[in-house]
């Protein structure tokens, strides 16, 4: 099992590019199983999670190649196989996306419940509940969802939740419904950009799709979707890591490939605590001031503050000068990163759904442990302004998000190993 050795205290200066979206990719991905005929896929980053679903399509029938310039090439060969098993399942909470899919187009699915990050409550009660308003009769078989319908038809679908609406959920019955007999409308969609993405790629392929990127989706049946060439949208959250990476070692640096129209609340944020961002000719400017103002920050549902940057800003108000309070409004439980960041000289105190930040003057190298994605994100950006040596241990977790983080960030000045444990 991989570590990081990470020697802090080097600022951060040069340029920085943005990969594709993961959490754009993914469902684009699973969407494949809709289409006759090859679709090919742009910018779609190298990453374990891309991997793993890449594998779970294979069983189910979809030749996954990347050609030779890096795209990756999806045609179904074989529609046989509905059963997504758990053996694959477990280790990612998106392959539950492939259900509306292999709904829409087998008449069938067998998806075993989803693992993923350890970042609290995650159902799916809303992706089965649209799913069965669009005539599928669901079961729980062996620890597996299995789903079934001789006919999807159209139906006004509501998808609001306790803490917001979902974003696979939305995805699993707008794939769903492009296939089904007349109109659906979704009700309370989520509004991310990785929606509007999916949309985008589906109405390529003959979909009748209007109003994504707004809580009220309508799709109009077709009989069959055909394959399309599609390019993937940069990864907002990438982005932000960046952006925080730069602004906690009080670098300077450009990136490209940078949508800041989809981080404006993001970059609301940053520039309350100091940091300077700015639109150049070859991409966003980032840098900031040596003092780090206390803010407030909550994360919500897109156009929000993301939950995904939650860690990420946390550690960067470790260093505010002052007390910042960090609300939890998406997964309330998504703080396993805090006890890893005191340990590093941080004082955070959680008290329910919020967690109490009082800045401090430095935080301090030890050795400290990843629990999921974005908490190792954390912990690599802290680890670059502390000193001495920081030992990040389970980075298997940051390498299903990031691609090689470790060989860029170094690359504008960082200070990162990768050892074996």
């Amino acid at each position: 099992m991989d570590q990081f050795l990470i020697n802090g205290g080097q600022r951060l200066r040069g340029s920085l590019t943005v990969n594709g979206s993961k959490n754009a990719a993914l469902p684009i991905m699973a969407a494949s199983i809709l289409t006759e005929g090859e679709t090919v896929l742009k910018g779609v980053p190298n990453l374990d999670d891309v991997q793993t679903l890449c594998h779970l399509l294979k069983q189910l029938g979809v030749n996954a190649t990347r050609d030779a310039e890096g795209d990756l090439r999806l045609k179904v060969e074989d529609e046989m196989n509905c059963h997504a098993e758990y053996d694959l399942v477990r280790r990612m909470r998106a392959s539950v996306c492939v259900m509306g899919p292999l709904l829409a187009k087998r008449r069938q699915a067998r998806v075993a419940l989803p693992g993923g990050c350890n970042i609290g409550d995650r159902p799916v009660n809303l992706h089965l509940q649209g799913l069965k308003a669009l005539g599928a009769d669901v079961e729980l078989v062996s620890g597996d969802i299995h789903l079934k319908a001789k006919k999807l038809r159209g139906a006004e679908v509501f998808l609001g939740g306790p803490f917001g609406s979902t974003v696979l959920g939305t995805a699993n019955v707008m794939m769903a419904a492009t296939l089904a007999e007349g109109a659906t409308v979704i009700e309370g969609a989520a509004c991310e950009p990785e929606v509007i993405d999916l949309a985008d790629y589906l109405n390529a392929c003959g979909a009748r799709i209007i109003g994504q990127g707004t809580t009220r989706i309508k799709i109009e049946g077709v009989s069959e979707l055909h394959g399309s060439e599609h390019t993937v949208i940069p990864d907002r959250i990438e982005a932000g890591t960046l952006m925080i990476a730069v602004a906690i070692t009080n670098g300077d640096a450009v990136i490209s490939n940078c949508r800041v129209d989809h981080l404006l609340a993001v970059v609301d944020r940053l520039r309350a605590v100091g940091v300077i961002v700015e639109k150049k000719a070859d991409g966003t400017q980032v840098s900031s001031s040596r003092r780090l103002e206390p803010i407030t920050v909550t994360t919500q549902p897109y156009p929000g503050f993301p939950t995904d940057l939650q860690a990420q800003i946390m550690a960067l108000l470790c260093l505010a000068d002052g007390n910042s309070i960090i609300t939890e409004k998406i997964f309330p439980d998504r703080f396993v990163h805090v006890a890893e960041l005191n340990r590093m000289g941080a004082k955070l105190r959680k008290e329910g759904p919020v967690v109490l930040v009082e800045g401090v003057k430095r935080l301090v190298g030890a050795p400290v442990m990843a629990s999921d994605l974005r908490a190792s994100a954390a912990l690599v950006l802290a680890a670059l302004i502390a000193k001495g040596q920081t030992r990040i241990s389970r980075v298997y977790h940051i390498d299903r998000g990031y691609e090689s983080i470790e060989k860029r960030l170094n690359a504008v000045g960082a200070d990162i190993k990768r050892v074996q444990e």
